[in-house]
């Protein structure tokens, strides 16, 4: 995996959602939060990229898979406050789960090899 490659798609994704969600307070108020969540995992990723120690690493990972849980749970929000089509939503929430579990085992592989 290229260092942040595929988090940045995740981001663009998430902004292409946001800016097509309806123009009410609810919308725009989940909208704001999965924005935030969503593209703050390529940043987090890209300084796990970079960091400067394996502590750092899990550390950095840690907060991108927080991000990503975070994402996933204001998704189902959208899906369940029928803001947006489950079915929408099925593709990125998938690709969360995916890359929560792509994390994950790096986390411990990371410590493992600590």
């Amino acid at each position: 995996m290229t260092c942040g490659g595929e988090q940045k798609a995740f981001a663009l994704r998430i902004v292409k959602l946001v800016s097509a969600l309806p123009n009410s307070l609810v919308a725009r108020t989940i909208g704001g939060q999965v924005l935030r969540s969503g593209t703050s995992v390529g940043a987090q990723y890209r300084e796990a990229c970079r960091s400067r120690s394996t502590a750092e690493f899990i550390s950095k990972m840690a907060g991108a898979t927080q991000e990503l849980d975070e994402t996933a749970y204001w998704l189902e929000l959208l899906a369940d406050g029928g803001i947006v089509a489950r079915k929408r939503l099925d593709d990125l929430h998938r690709e969360t789960d995916e890359l929560i579990a792509i994390f994950t085992a790096s986390i411990k592989t990371a410590k493992r090899n600590k």
